[in-house]
């Protein structure tokens, strides 16, 4: 347990946003449906918690929740004294909350994948996984934010949508931001145009949060507005986070998204998507693979429980759509940025993260 309350300080004294972190023998989180206006901290014990959190979103991107697979099966270790089976039921429990997301899956699979033994020992083993993937997430933010940067131009103006950030990830700037805040951080004059994100508003409610925090100059748009500003010229850039990449560079993210990038091609505008590794699926071929999880229609007829449709309305609230690779201009790792064709890109890159080159 010091190892990680040592890691934790470490993260603290680097100024991170942290969603999630392990503090006094217990899991903290921002509940980030309260934000920007109240910054209120949850502090649980027990893995089922976890998993309510991120059912219902108070702990949500992909890169976030990637790493609640690592701290929710550390907590079940701790819990249980170290009981394998305790974990195990652990990581299933975890892996039904969010589908499309495929970090959760693959980080807890990797630490299931070293469950061996039992008591003090387990703990051990899963403690330093556990430091082993926020580490490693750490850094991938670091990392393809580089490379994304290079595609940034001085005077550009960014689009982005929903919330990709540091929140979402692990502190830095999670996916799409970590690009945006590079960017910034080498000096280059940017201007930033988030999407509000119906219906929860994560671009409205945390991106523009954190685009102020970091100093970025933005400007929020409602998500129907971005292809007139594209077509005035507006924009030059559009960057988006990702939930999962197929084989063939197709892309699950957040709702909204294949609009824009059908606008941003229609207009000659480069659509990038930053991601990691960690997010691209070989095992699904195409975008039509994936599964799109569908959330309570009660979410969009009201907001923040209250009603903003008549009683009685239908409504339908698919949580991601699909971008077609075709409309991609690129899609930023941590290993560079993958060109088209991308079935043969993204394998390479698979090749290269396996190989540890």
């Amino acid at each position: 347990m010091k190892r990680i309350h040592e890691l934790v300080r470490s993260f603290q004294e680097q100024e991170l946003l942290l969603p999630i972190w392990f503090e006094e023998d217990k899991l903290h989180f921002i509940d980030q449906k309260k934000l920007p206006f109240e910054s209120r901290i949850e502090a649980i014990t027990e893995v089922e918690d976890l998993a309510t959190a991120i059912k219902d979103m108070t702990i949500r991107g992909s890169g976030a929740i990637g790493t609640c697979g690592a701290w929710g099966l550390y907590l079940a270790a701790l819990r249980s004294h170290g009981n394998p089976e305790a974990i195990i039921q652990a990581g299933a429990l975890l892996k039904q909350t969010r589908p499309t997301a495929v970090n959760l899956m693959k980080t807890v699979d990797e630490i299931i994948g070293i469950v061996q033994g039992k008591g003090s020992d387990l703990i051990e083993r899963i403690e330093q996984k556990t430091i082993e993937i926020l580490e490693r997430q750490l850094a991938f933010e670091h990392q393809l934010g580089s490379h994304g940067a290079e595609m940034i131009d001085e005077g550009d103006a960014i689009l982005t949508h929903c919330h990709s950030g540091a929140l979402a990830g692990s502190g830095y700037g999670g996916r799409a931001l970590s690009v945006i805040r590079k960017a910034h951080e080498q000096g280059k004059n940017i201007h930033v145009y988030t999407c509000e994100t119906r219906p929860y508003l994560q671009g409205a409610r945390i991106t523009a949060y954190e685009l102020k925090k970091f100093g970025i100059p933005h400007t929020l748009l409602t998500d129907n507005m971005s292809g007139y500003c594209m077509s005035q010229g507006m924009v030059q850039k559009v960057v988006v986070g990702s939930d999962r990449v197929a084989a063939n560079g197709d892309l699950a993210n957040k709702i909204g998204t294949y609009m824009h990038a059908l606008a941003a091609k229609a207009n000659g505008v480069p659509f990038y998507t930053a991601t990691s590794s960690h997010t691209i699926d070989l095992a699904v071929a195409a975008g039509r693979d994936i599964e799109v999880e569908f959330r309570d229609a009660s979410e969009v007829t009201s907001f923040q429980k209250r009603a903003i449709a008549p009683e009685g309305t239908n409504a339908l609230y698919p949580s991601f759509d699909i971008t077609p690779n075709e409309l991609i201009s690129g899609i930023i790792t941590e290993k560079g940025v993958m060109q088209a064709p991308y079935p043969s890109s993204l394998r390479s890159l698979q090749s290269t993260v396996e190989s540890g080159a």
